[in-house]
């Protein structure tokens, strides 16, 4: 396994592996005794970073989520995790009431909800600090000040460590770290998106934002993480939900766009040099772009977690990443 620093003040940053492991359908989907096999081979690989939140998977049964929280609480008892795994959360998409959703009903911003959650989440997870806590969608019924001063006060107290956000606009992430820094208040250093090798389109109208889709990297997130290196970028789904092997997951409407079979081709050209499956040069590429992110990939078995480990060692040569970035 390999490792990075993501976070810069050195009473909250933290080392983690390069391969993060999501623990979304963990006590659901995805039984006790499997999820505690993925999650006992990841951390024997050397993996210490895994991926939750208050609202997973709400969706399954109806009800408000905290069921892969709770499994992870049970799990870090069981085999007495401490300090050395961390485990990042989020909070502010769960439903308030079952049958519902974080579209029509979710929890949102508020300093009191972001205190409460955050609560929640520790006893769940039975820690006394969140590693990292992220602001899971935006709420813009709450002013932008409130919620970087909730978030704030947390950390203050000691109660969460470092702080993120995912699916959120570019300029909300930026607006919230500037309200930070001139209060002199720990803002947002990691940011969690969908972000994959092929292209995606942003045009198309999303269930959080009619101007488009919020939760990839786009151009303007691109651009701010290139500006601003400090920040970690986290990547949920990169292998796109098996999209990219499976015939009966079909990539859909988001990646109809014409640079899509060139670079479809240039990855399994790459996989076919590198004795590599495609799904790993794809999670080597990210790990070792020019952006580089912390992959965040999920399992329902030990050997579909195997391949993933397996990407970490995967060296790419110049070439065939220059390959790989021209394709269109």
């Amino acid at each position: 396994m390999r490792y990075r620093t993501i976070g810069t003040d050195p009473a909250t940053r933290r080392e983690v592996s390069v391969l993060s492991l999501g623990a979304m359908l963990f006590g659901t989907a995805t039984d006790e005794a499997t999820s505690y096999a993925i999650l006992d081979r990841y951390v024997e690989a050397g993996g210490t970073f895994i991926d939750t939140s208050d609202n997973y998977a709400f969706w399954m049964n109806g009800g408000q989520g905290g069921e892969s929280e709770e499994l992870l609480g049970r799990w870090r008892r069981s085999r007495g995790v401490g300090k050395e795994i961390i485990i990042a959360t989020k909070l502010g998409a769960r439903p308030l009431a079952p049958g519902t959703s974080y579209l029509d009903n979710p929890e949102g911003l508020s300093a009191k909800v972001i205190r409460e959650s955050a609560e929640r989440s520790r006893e769940r997870l039975g820690v006394e600090r969140l590693d990292l806590l992220y602001a899971h969608i935006e709420d813009r019924t709450v002013p932008l000040r409130e919620t970087v001063e909730g978030f704030a006060e947390l950390v203050g107290e000691g109660a969460v460590g470092l702080l993120g956000a995912s699916n959120h606009r570019a300029w909300r992430v930026e607006r919230a770290r500037a309200i930070a820094a001139a209060a002199g208040l720990p803002g947002y250093e990691v940011l969690q998106y969908h972000h994959t090798y092929l292209h995606r389109r942003h045009d198309l109208p999303s269930e959080l934002d009619p101007d488009g889709d919020v939760g990839s990297v786009g151009p303007d997130l691109a651009s701010y993480l290139r500006a601003e290196p400090e920040l970690a970028l986290v990547a949920y789904s990169p292998l796109i939900r098996g999209g990219y092997t499976r015939t009966d997951k079909p990539l859909g409407a988001d990646y109809d766009l014409p640079s899509v079979p060139g670079r479809l081709a240039a990855l399994r050209e790459v996989a076919a040099e590198t004795g590599a499956t495609v799904n790993q040069v794809v999670l080597a590429w990210l790990m070792g772009g020019d952006i580089p992110a912390i992959p965040l990939v999920g399992a329902s078995s030990v050997a579909q977690l195997d391949e993933s480990l397996a990407a970490v060692e995967l060296e790419l040569t110049a070439e065939q990443r220059a390959r790989l970035d021209g394709a269109r």
